[in-house]
């Protein structure tokens, strides 16, 4: 991937990813090959939430203090 990747990109790629593997068009070799660039994608998708994720729970403030907090997003 480029040097100016984000994750905003990452996830924009995914989607295609998705899509183009649903669309069951594809010969073997080459689903293989989009599915494996589909893992990639959704490692470092993934690598960049934990990050932020980790962001989030440093600067989580209670009271005076800033402590940390596991990130608890909330359920629909």
């Amino acid at each position: 991937m480029a040097d100016d990747w984000s994750f905003e990109k990452g996830l924009s790629e995914l989607e295609s990813v998705v899509k183009e593997l649903e669309s069951g068009d594809l010969p073997l070799e080459k689903a293989i090959q989009v599915f494996e660039r589909g893992v990639g994608l959704s490692e470092r998708c993934r690598k960049e939430l934990e990050a932020a994720e980790t962001r989030v729970e440093v600067l989580v403030r209670r009271g005076d203090k800033i402590e940390a907090e596991p990130f608890d997003p909330p359920k629909e």
